[in-house]
């Protein structure tokens, strides 16, 4: 690691996530290199090394930033209403995950190549995250819906979080996928993410 303040590495690992990012929004995974990275910051790639060891390292640094967001959001959700009925917080939680297009663009990859080529110390500040986020769903279910039991709650978690990394490729599709689709006379119902996320809430809460 390079010598510096701790605000200028944080500051450093943050334009590598955001290059990142930015490149992600036309390329796919694959296509992404290191390099490509580096150039999209204001060091040189070799810098990278510094902070980061592997592409799959950045893409959970960016993965855990979207974790965040998220939990921010759900704590809001939270602060927001003293109350809200089941079918109110399927909305607000299906809102939330609308928002976060990215955080299911990345769930949506191959976790455990990421995390298999990601050192162990990355893999448990991201791990940290995530539980943050099982918690905080937790929360918002103990907080607006007190009657269920410890073990409705767990079965919501158990059920929904898997059911999350199904959303993007479900929801957002290529024309080259839409027309295969076509051709092969499959009768599929497209739905936008709200609506799939709506759905299966609602579902969990029980609500026909």
């Amino acid at each position: 690691m390079p010598k510096g303040s701790k605000e200028l590495t944080n500051a450093r690992k943050e334009e590598i996530i955001n290059a990142c990012a930015l490149l992600y929004e036309t390329m796919s995974f694959k296509e992404i290199t290191i390099k490509d990275i580096g150039r999209a910051t204001s060091f040189t790639r070799t810098s990278i090394y510094n902070y980061f060891q592997t592409k799959e390292e950045i893409f959970l640094a960016l993965l855990q930033r979207e974790y965040e967001l998220w939990i921010c959001q759900l704590r809001q959700i939270q602060a927001e209403h003293e109350t809200m009925t089941r079918l109110e917080f399927a909305g607000a939680l299906a809102h939330s995950l609308e928002e976060r297009e990215n955080l299911l663009k990345i769930m949506s990859m191959n976790h455990y190549d990421m995390e298999e080529n990601s050192r162990l110390e990355r893999l448990v500040e991201f791990k940290v995250v995530y539980g943050q986020s099982l918690t905080e769903v937790r929360n918002c279910l103990g907080r607006f819906f007190p009657e269920m039991s410890i073990e409705d709650k767990q079965n919501f978690i158990f059920s929904f979080f898997p059911f999350m990394f199904g959303i993007y490729p479900y929801t957002v599709v290529t024309e080259k996928q839409r027309e295969a689709m076509t051709r092969a006379k499959v009768n599929y119902v497209y739905m936008s993410i709200y609506e799939i996320t709506f759905a299966e809430v609602k579902k969990l809460l029980g609500i026909s």
